[in-house]
């Protein structure tokens, strides 16, 4: 995501950036990975964990019945009025340490508690509902820069911070997810140890109730395939606002990589590039190479991505290779992977959870064959959906979580040089003809434009190179205005 939200802003650099960015805490502060752009004029930050820099008052002050009322619609979920909470939040600087620990948040709390969740232990509940509304309550206290057009990146508290700047300053506000929030959301808490029983419900519940927020109130909302717009719509996000956006490489920049030497030729490199994650399953990834090293001694695996995420999850993995004596696994940490994917044979991705991995299409743009688990649009990438664009299998889909099917994968393409370059170059074909960082571009600059003529601003884009959309390109624009509301048309 970071990388393509780079890629996206130097590729507009007639427009001005400001980037609204979301962290942990302050620890964070100004660690850039990238050089920040020309184009990006300011930079904002919100800690979710940070301090309460609020003065407590001696003589705590009540919210009115209308204020009152808008958070107890937050807590029940029945027609949340946002609005009102968002103007509350955003009228004067409040010790959020005094409203979560005052009368009015114990009402509604207890409340809930009532009507719900009465089996419980009261104190759980309570600190969990404090440790659920924290980071939201930051969010809806930070000071929103005016913009023309708000773009987040995903739902959840991006899409609250682009609602909230909507609500404040106007302009059009476009939703972009990449996977889908609330559904990456319940894989991890469903697979989490912080969290245990009932309360990851209470918390999913919460992801659900921010995500609608910002498809109700979006003016677009785009996806990478026809699946997650399918499930966008099953979510509740009005399907008039819809659209799929597919990603885009730059191909060149992977042509003319450096190749093995001829002593790397005498094994099988295979390539993951991934940061070391629960949602990546790098365990079974683990498994299922030292079971496939034990029947081919030439194979090696190179694990691509940062470590410090997840320093315990990672740790974990150090420890788990250690424990089944598996050799020929490099552990490389944040590199550029250009200097790698060249000496690659196969790349491979076990995630439980992915939208359109650029992984996948930086394979394909190096000539790469990919094994990839059945997630998010990796089966359509890899095999092109059914078939319906005639490219042929780039790789094989196994079942998540199956160490068994990867590892037959492992050892089919390594044993067959010749199946491995087919699928590889089958790859490349579909990745020059369907996913072109220049397309991608041309349909935001598309959206961006349309959205800067219908609030009557000068859209300037004289130095970028946007080629012609293609007939599919155009047809998918076409039939999206026509399920647009007459007067919502000039909107998009």
């Amino acid at each position: 995501m970071s990388s393509w939200a780079h890629g996206l802003i130097r590729s507009f650099p007639h427009q001005e950036f400001v980037i609204l960015t979301i962290v942990a805490n302050r620890e964070l502060r100004g660690k850039f990975v990238y050089e920040l752009p020309e184009n990006v004029v300011e930079l904002h930050e919100l800690y979710l964990d940070d301090l309460d820099w609020c003065r407590q008052r001696k003589r705590k002050s009540r919210m009115n019945k209308r204020e009152y009322q808008a958070l107890r619609s937050l807590m029940l979920g029945d027609r949340i009025e946002w609005e009102e909470l968002i103007d509350f939040f955003q009228k004067k600087k409040r010790s959020l340490n005094d409203l979560l620990m005052g009368e009015d948040f114990l009402h509604a709390v207890t409340e809930f508690y009532m009507m719900h969740y009465s089996q419980i232990i009261f104190t759980d509940f309570l600190w969990t509902m404090r440790s659920i509304y924290l980071p939201l309550f930051r969010a809806l206290q930070m000071k929103i820069p005016k913009a023309d057009a708000y773009h987040c990146l995903c739902t959840g508290y991006a899409g609250v911070l682009g609602c909230m700047g909507k609500h404040i300053h106007g302009g059009r506000l476009m939703i972009s997810e990449h996977g889908i929030y609330t559904r990456e959301r319940e894989e991890e808490l469903i697979q989490s140890k912080w969290v245990k029983g009932i309360y990851k419900n209470i918390w999913i519940e919460q992801f659900h109730k921010m995500s609608k927020m910002a498809y109700d109130r979006g003016d677009l909302v785009t996806s990478l395939y026809e699946k997650a717009r399918e499930l966008q719509a099953e979510l509740e996000c009005p399907v008039e606002k819809t659209m799929v956006v597919p990603n885009g490489v730059q191909i060149e920049r992977f042509q003319g990589l450096l190749g093995k030497t001829e002593t790397e030729r005498e094994e099988i490199y295979i390539g993951a590039v991934l940061r070391v994650a629960p949602i990546k399953d790098v365990k079974t990834l683990i498994q299922a190479f030292g079971f496939a090293k034990e029947q081919d001694p030439r194979l090696k695996l190179w694990i691509m991505g940062p470590l410090e995420a997840e320093d315990e999850y990672a740790q974990e993995c150090f420890d788990m290779v250690g424990i089944m004596g598996i050799s020929g696994i490099v552990f490389t940490g944040k590199i550029d992977v250009q200097e790698y994917y060249g000496k690659m044979d196969m790349m491979i991705l076990s995630s439980i959870s992915e939208g359109q991995p650029l992984v996948i299409l930086e394979s394909f743009a190096a000539h790469k064959p990919v094994i990839a688990t059945d997630v998010g649009d990796c089966r359509g990438l890899i095999l092109g959906n059914g078939g319906e664009d005639h490219f042929g299998e780039a790789g094989i889909i196994t079942h998540i979580m199956n160490v068994g099917e990867i590892t037959h994968a492992i050892l089919t393409l390594a044993q067959d040089e010749r199946k491995r370059h087919k699928m590889g170059e089958n790859g490349y074909r579909r990745v020059c003809a369907l996913y072109r960082m220049e397309g991608m571009l041309n349909r935001y600059g598309k959206i961006y434009k349309e959205f800067a003529e219908s609030m009557g601003k000068v859209w300037q884009d004289e130095n970028m190179e946007i080629p012609e959309q293609n007939a599919a390109e155009e047809m998918n624009d076409k039939e999206f205005l026509k399920r647009q509301p007459e007067e919502k048309t000039a909107e998009v």
